[in-house]
């Protein structure tokens, strides 16, 4: 899981993953394979769900739009 967001949050290539997280390969293919079973998507709801029970989200003010696309 670390060895996926340090790429989330860099927005490095999977061949520059540091060797601390394993193999890059091995990563990327549990990044991909959680991703067609979506893992992601069940997350995001669930943090969504726990934030909405507790007050913390406005629905008129956050929400997650796919088009804006982080370029290097």
């Amino acid at each position: 899981m670390n060895g996926i967001l340090w790429i989330l949050r860099t927005g490095a290539p999977w061949r520059d993953l540091p060797e601390r997280y394993g193999k890059w390969q091995s990563v990327a293919t549990r990044f991909y394979r959680w991703q067609k079973a979506g893992v992601w998507n069940q997350i995001l709801e669930h943090l969504q769900a726990i934030a909405d029970e507790q007050g913390k989200l406005d629905w008129e003010v956050h929400y997650v739009d796919g088009r804006v696309i982080r370029a290097h």
